[in-house]
């Protein structure tokens, strides 16, 4: 009880953290609702060209942009989360300290960037959520259920966002710029994910690929679950395996890391 505590606390840090910058979040508000209005006009001529893309009518894919909007900043995307700042701190040794606490390191960060996370979506993305589903017609359910499978999806989202970009962290062991692994997380994240396209859209096998990859747990799972695109249960058991696997992924390469760490600086 008393790790569930102090893990507890440590996401209710990262929560209040970023509710401190409240110029930035509105600035975030406003570009996401933006860059909505630039898709879906982008979809919508998309869409009339080839009715049915992915599977999905134009009101599904109207539903798929603003819900990539909501869950942008949510699941740091392209980063912006954690991560700059870990390899920031293993650049100038202060991952000494971090090592030193009475406190695992990998669920550490994990509570921070949930913290991080869970404000992110209520402060950032529910505004312009609601603002594409009062303008534009949008395929949201009526079934309650299907709201709540949505939410446990988007929580195992956050935990595979997570366990890919503590990854890429970990590389700043052996890199002391992380400059180019941050950059190779953005590229990867928009594209991946479904950002730019769903993945439902994507042809040939490189469909096939992407489809199969941690990315397509972030975006592609809650958007099908919310829409009734994939069963709760076929969408969980994906996102729980990768899950799973980055996380185990991570605590091994940390093991590797920390058994001869040099801190830089002294």
């Amino acid at each position: 009880m008393g790790a569930v505590r102090l893990y507890a606390a440590v996401a209710a840090g990262g929560f209040r953290r970023y509710a401190t910058y409240r110029t930035a979040t509105a600035a975030g508000v406003f570009t996401n609702t933006v860059f909505g209005l630039i898709l879906v006009y982008t979809y919508l001529a998309l869409w009339d060209e080839r009715p049915q893309l992915g599977g999905y009518d134009q009101a599904q894919a109207v539903t798929f942009v603003w819900l990539g909007q909501a869950l942008y900043a949510t699941l740091a995307i392209q980063g912006g989360g954690f991560e700059t700042e870990f390899m920031e701190r293993v650049r100038t040794g202060d991952v000494a300290v971090d090592l030193y606490r009475p406190a695992d390191l990998q669920l550490w960060w994990l509570a921070n960037d949930l913290g991080r996370a869970l404000f992110q979506l209520l402060g950032r993305g529910v505004v312009p959520f609601a603002f594409g589903a009062l303008v534009f017609p949008t395929a949201l359910p009526a079934d309650p259920a299907l709201w709540a499978a949505f939410f446990v999806a988007v929580l195992l989202a956050m935990v595979v966002s997570f366990a890919i970009r503590y990854l890429v962290a970990l590389s700043g062991f052996w890199l002391l710029d992380g400059t180019g692994a941050l950059q190779a997380l953005m590229v990867t994240g928009v594209f991946c994910s479904g950002m730019t396209l769903p993945l439902n859209a994507v042809p040939g096998p490189l469909g096939e690929v992407v489809r199969v990859l941690p990315w397509a747990a972030q975006l592609q799972m809650p958007a099908d679950v919310l829409m009734g695109e994939a069963h709760w249960a076929h969408a969980f058991a994906f996102q729980a395996a990768w899950a799973v696997a980055l996380l185990a992924a991570g605590r091994a390469v940390q093991a590797a890391a920390t058994r001869r760490v040099v801190v830089q600086g002294g």
